[in-house]
């Protein structure tokens, strides 16, 4: 499954095969985490609007945004109750607390980097949905291909707000710093399976 070129190069790595491998396994995981991670991009969606809604143009962008991620958690709650799969409280895995870290505290860089970050989930999600998508059975592959269209869109709203709100100098050197954190947290070792989650700890390392 093919992902734009853009996209590919904004983000520093691919997903392991480990990472695949795992989640194949533990896909009630898989989906429960998803579930959780749609209505967290939500939620951070509505958060930057109450934060940031005096531009127009930046709270309409999200809060079309927020909309479509709780259509998508609503489509994975109805894929989970099909499967009688039982909702159950997840530990967050440490990808988007760790992006979030590098996050500058004095605006307009706080913002910048925000929406940086907000580009890197959603790209590192939308690759993963195509990494997945050729493994899975008919009823998520095509859940998840179908995805991959609008999470390929939030991402690239992201990172265009960002380039509006930041000088572009300082959004290159942002999104190459925050590049190496969020490559970090995909290679590194994970203790626990999650849709954001590293390479699984116990998967041979390179």
């Amino acid at each position: 499954m093919s992902l734009p070129a853009e996209l590919i190069d904004f983000l520093p790595c691919p997903t392991p095969d480990a990472w695949v491998r795992a989640a194949l396994a533990q896909q009630d995981i898989l989906l429960l985490d998803h579930r959780n991670c749609e209505l967290k991009a939500a939620a951070t969606a509505m958060s930057l609007i109450a934060r940031y809604g005096q531009d127009i143009e930046l709270s309409m962008a999200l809060s079309k945004l927020a909309r479509e991620e709780l259509v998508h958690h609503e489509q994975v709650l109805r894929i989970l109750k099909r499967r009688g799969i039982a909702l159950r409280p997840l530990t967050a895995s440490r990808y988007a607390s760790g992006l979030r870290a590098a996050v500058r505290t004095h605006e307009p860089a706080k913002l910048v980097d925000t929406l940086i970050v907000g580009a890197f989930i959603e790209a590192r999600s939308c690759e993963r949905f195509a990494a997945l998508a050729p493994h899975l059975d008919e009823e998520l592959a095509t859940f998840y291909a179908g995805l991959l269209q609008s999470e390929s869109r939030h991402y690239q709203h992201y990172l265009r707000f960002a380039q509006r709100f930041g000088e572009i100098r300082d959004v290159d050197r942002a999104i190459a710093r925050i590049r190496l954190i969020e490559q970090g947290l995909i290679e590194s070792p994970d203790a626990e399976f999650r849709f954001h989650s590293g390479c699984p700890a116990d998967a041979p390392q390179a």
